[in-house]
């Protein structure tokens, strides 16, 4: 397969960013997207909303979805995927998007913020996929793609900030989960993670990025859009790196991901040293 012509994706946390980013990606192709996020009206300090997306993906050739949707609330999970199933037929691919993140240690993490990061990032994940697989089930080449990093137990990723760790990890083990339970079906359920900073909005949480030492998110998209081309049976329990999948694939000019090219650039959180090239090291 080399395109996702007619196929529907859900994407969790897709008015803005990484997920955006993915959407379209996707639209290019003239795909159906189901863009499921929070932000259904304009915020001065986060641009986006599932509308703008909606206009975007229409004008880069695909089908759009608005749905405002909190996936931590079970009740507007399940009615965003009937509404997308009614819509557009079914749902071929689940794109686990959506994150919280809070870079603090456990004396300056609010339990306000332990607890949200806990119900969308792990419970999210699991509820949108619990929600998404019998539809899935009946694709002919389903996907469940998470945007997660590879499982990590070293204690430097962990004492600075447990709580976004353990919630963040908590994404790849229901990836490791669900890979092993619905892999064998047929369902392709990977993950994918950045080998560098991404300039999102998220990097106003990390002290002292910038964004010309970061990546845009289109080497993400590209690299997802690659993943889900791929023949799904078979193909799940992966925790992939996006230059990885771009490079594997024959792509050799990494500058044109660059927010300032020649900058050096920063290593993404939970990748072990043998993970990293010797320049980002």
């Amino acid at each position: 397969m080399n395109t996702l012509s007619g196929k529907t994706l859900f994407i969790t946390g897709a008015s803005r960013g990484i997920g955006r980013a993915i959407a379209l990606r996707a639209a290019r192709d003239g795909a159906n997207i189901a863009i499921a996020s929070k932000s259904a009206v304009p915020n001065p300090k986060l641009p986006g909303t599932i509308h703008s997306v909606a206009a975007e993906v229409e004008a880069a050739g695909g089908k759009a979805l608005p749905l405002q949707c909190d996936i931590r609330e079970e009740d507007e999970v399940r009615a965003a995927v009937a509404a997308t199933v009614d819509t557009f037929g079914g749902i071929d691919i689940l794109i686990n998007n959506a994150s919280a993140i809070w870079l603090r240690g456990t004396l300056d993490t609010p339990m306000k913020r332990y607890d949200l990061m806990q119900q969308v990032n792990s419970r999210g994940s699991f509820l949108c996929a619990q929600a998404c697989l019998p539809y899935l089930q009946q694709a002919p080449n389903p996907h469940i793609l998470s945007l997660a990093p590879p499982l990590n137990l070293d204690p430097k990723w962990w004492a600075p900030h447990t709580a976004y760790t353990l919630a963040k990890m908590g994404m790849s083990f229901v990836t490791l989960g669900l890979a092993a339970e619905f892999g064998p079906q047929g369902i392709a359920v990977n993950a994918l993670w950045p080998r560098t900073v991404i300039a999102t909005d998220a990097i106003n949480m990390i002290p002292g990025v910038q964004a010309a030492q970061c990546r845009k998110p289109e080497i993400v998209a590209d690299a997802a859009h690659l993943v889900l081309l791929r023949q799904a049976d078979g193909f799940h329990g992966h925790f992939l790196i996006d230059d990885d999948v771009l490079f594997a694939a024959g792509v050799t000019d990494f500058d044109q991901y660059a927010v300032q090219p020649g900058q050096r650039l920063l290593p993404d959180l939970f990748l072990s040293d043998s993970q990293l090239p010797k320049h980002l090291r």
